[in-house]
């Protein structure tokens, strides 16, 4: 199922959209830091990484506008694709010039305008997957994008921050601008999805109608959309608490530098990659649905683990069991979980549909994961932990309700019923 090139296309353009995202914010505050810039400084200029929350807004515009020559030669999607990624490399390139002493106002902009390119190539490598692969596929899709992902968020983390060792960072810059090469042969040797977007009207105020508000109109006549998109918000609710302290936690037991980031940040991505495959396969064989029920219990018992965990002190055995154990069922969550919000989109609309739905994935996993810090704080670790696992719970009793909203079809080769899309 993965040795598809449709899939070796996913994972290519997967390693493009995770390249970016460290280069404006940890690599980038790593640099800025390492010049002698401010603590604030760092923190304010981290926050042009806005667009990456904000990316629905303009996605309507990647939907349906057509770019002359690039769409006859390579489609919509991809003429789109190489024209960001081209933009892309050249944004990179120019955050690398930046000089944090004597020009910060130049890098902020540079950085602002490589998180824009950045967050327009991610909608459309999304409904590119979503548009080229059949359902079944798409738990195998998601699997190879956040495989790709987090490839190309070592590369931009660990590779380019050991490159920095030996060479200037305009260099290093232009190396992982040079990378962004590996995402443009994905988008060359892929093939166009089927187009299957009914024209849109001519009159300006009737397109704007079409692109910005029938996507909403369409996601809110399906059956239970508040329930649908409640989930959404939910799902990882109690994973997104619990890994927001993970750190603090780690040090608080007494583990050093060198072993938290042996244990996290090698161990834990293998397992990680492990568990997003895993997904993948469950999802081809059980059904999006159910992968999404045996990904939700477990992401909530491994929270109970890092329960026992805090029993233990500096137990480096006991670190490894706990984040090997969160990462894979993590990752096997997670696979299930991008093939459900690729599911929902209306193939008329999906870049729009998909960055909405994405976006609010995203403010789940931030802003309602704010109040982490408190509840360690008020609980003790063992009970943090504890509540993390009980956070679990309304999403997976919305799950349940959409599983009886949805029921699987007689079929058994088929994957499950989703709210309807066109296609």
């Amino acid at each position: 199922m993965y040795l598809t090139r449709r899939q070796l296309v996913i994972f290519l353009m997967g390693f493009s959209s995770g390249l970016p995202l460290l280069l404006g914010f940890s690599t980038l505050s790593f640099w800025l830091r390492e010049a002698d810039v401010g603590l604030a400084a760092i923190g304010g200029l981290l926050t042009v990484a806005t667009p990456y929350s904000l990316k629905f807004l303009w996605a309507p515009l990647l939907d349906h506008v057509r770019l002359p020559l690039l769409t006859r030669w390579l489609g919509l999607r991809r003429g789109w694709l190489l024209t960001i990624q081209l933009l892309l490399m050249g944004s990179i390139v120019l955050v690398g010039q930046g000089d944090p002493a004597q020009s910060l106002g130049f890098l902020a902009l540079a950085a602002l305008l490589m998180a824009f390119l950045s967050a327009s190539q991610d909608i459309v490598i999304d409904a590119y997957r979503i548009e080229i692969l059949a359902e079944h596929e798409q738990g195998a899709g998601a699997a190879m994008t956040q495989a790709g992902y987090r490839v190309g968020l070592l590369a931009a983390g660990a590779g380019a921050l050991a490159l920095a060792d030996y060479i200037a960072w305009s260099w290093v810059y232009a190396i992982m601008a040079a990378l962004i090469g590996i995402g443009i042969l994905g988008t060359l040797i892929g093939a166009e999805p089927v187009n299957r977007r009914p024209a849109p009207p001519k009159e300006p105020v009737a397109w704007l109608r079409h692109a910005a508000v029938d996507p909403l109109t369409d996601f809110a006549q399906r059956r239970g959309w508040l329930v649908i998109l409640a989930f959404v918000l939910l799902y990882k609710y109690g994973d997104a608490v619990a890994g927001a302290m993970a750190n603090p936690f780690y040090v608080d037991l007494g583990f050093s530098g060198v072993e938290i980031a042996s244990v996290t940040k090698v161990f834990g991505v293998v397992m990680t990659m492990l568990g997003v495959f895993a997904g993948g396969l469950l999802v081809a064989r059980l059904g999006i649905l159910p992968a999404l029920a045996v990904g939700g219990v477990l992401q909530a018992a491994t929270n109970l683990i890092f329960a026992w965990l805090a029993t233990q002190g500096d137990n480096l055995q006991a670190l490894a069991i706990a984040v090997g154990a969160d990462n894979f069922t993590g990752g096997l969550g997670s696979a299930a979980f991008v093939a459900y919000l690729s599911s929902l989109c209306n193939l008329a609309f999906t870049a729009t549909q998909y960055a909405l739905l994405s976006s609010l994935m995203a403010f789940g996993r931030t802003v309602l994961a704010a109040s982490s810090g408190w509840f360690a704080e008020q609980l003790g670790w063992p009970g943090f932990f504890l509540a993390t696992t009980l956070l679990a719970v309304p999403g997976l009793v919305l799950l349940w309700y959409l599983a009886r909203l949805y029921p699987v079809r007689a079929r058994p080769d088929v994957a499950e019923s989703v709210p309807e899309r066109a296609g």
